[in-house]
């Protein structure tokens, strides 16, 4: 069949067919993104205004903040806009642009999860090499893998939806353009088979991987404590635990949606949730209320700002 493309726009399903809950859920999820602004603003505002960013670990939070804070703006405040709307549409560009952006963000967070896993593993397992091992220079490095392979993971996705041909239906059963709801779009006028395959082995295969990956460190990790102190374990695992939380939160959904064959059922909204609006969401509070060393520095950070104001009053 010859690849043309018919479709100048798309229309969201959205989550639910009725109005009054989803306006419900308009006012719901507008109180989670704002959660999601001040709560990562604070904990940006806070690691850069203290000694904590010279800290690999908290230097790598402080870019998941971003992340957070770059990915739920790509999709929650047009997700905010459809549940008000009489009308979920979208522009093809605009989809492609937030399919890419998504994906990208999405790739780089996956991969800052990672280098905070490799930076608990090097200043539990090896202490004594550990300033030298996760130097500036190193962790710099990390985020610049970060970002290349969200680029090309990202870039990939793209790339295959742009080869669609979306000859015929413009409803997307979604409330943002991912690609198995794209793929369910042209089943009528091409084989998507392979195009699916390969969409598994992109996001799927690479969040399974990435996520066996993190829990073989942590079991080490974990393993490895039984040589610490009692004070030294519990302060690793409550550091540890945060991280637990967070990849669970994250990659749990992201999994069960990805990895399995190109076919979309009602839960891949609610599983989309978790990673878009809950996970971003949580992740301040993790990070803080099980972290003394973090609260300790919020503490001093806003007092003195607060002295500040007073004193140039």
């Amino acid at each position: 069949m010859e690849n043309q493309n018919n479709v100048t726009e798309f229309v969201f399903m959205g989550l639910w067919g009725n109005k009054q809950i989803e306006l419900l859920f308009f006012f719901l999820f507008l109180l989670c993104y704002l959660a999601v602004l001040m709560g990562n603003f604070i904990i940006l505002l806070t690691i850069t205004r203290s000694h904590l960013i010279e800290q690999p670990m908290y230097y790598f939070l402080c870019h998941l903040s971003i992340m957070d804070l770059c990915y739920t703006s790509t999709v929650v405040p047009r997700l905010i806009r459809d549940l008000g709307a009489a009308r979920k549409n979208i522009s093809y560009n605009n989809c492609m642009t937030q399919l890419f952006t998504a994906h990208l963000l999405a790739g780089v967070e996956i991969f800052i999860l990672v280098s905070m896993a490799f930076d608990r593993y090097v200043a539990i397992v090896k202490p004594l090499h550990y300033m030298v091992i996760m130097n500036r220079q190193r962790c710099n490095l990390l985020i610049f893998v970060a970002w290349g392979v969200g680029f090309w993971h990202s870039i990939a996705l793209l790339l295959m939806v742009l080869n669609l041909p979306f000859c015929g239906p413009n409803q997307i059963d979604h409330y943002i353009c991912d690609v198995k709801p794209l793929l369910k779009l042209v089943f009528a006028c091409t084989d998507t088979y392979i195009t699916g395959v390969l969409a598994v082995a992109n996001s799927g295969m690479v969040a399974l991987v990435t996520f066996v990956v993190l829990f073989v460190s942590y079991v080490i990790i974990l393993f490895s404590l039984r040589h610490h102190s009692a004070e030294g374990r519990h302060k690793a695992l409550s550091t540890c635990g945060s991280h637990i939380t967070v990849v669970i939160l994250f990659f749990g959904p992201s999994i069960s949606a990805y990895l399995r064959p190109p076919t979309t059922f009602p839960e891949d909204k609610v599983f989309a949730l978790f990673y878009t609006i809950i996970a971003p969401m949580f992740n301040p509070l993790i990070y803080t209320l099980r972290n003394t060393e973090m609260k300790n520095a919020m503490r001093k950070v806003w007092c003195q700002t607060l002295f500040s104001k007073e004193a140039h009053n």
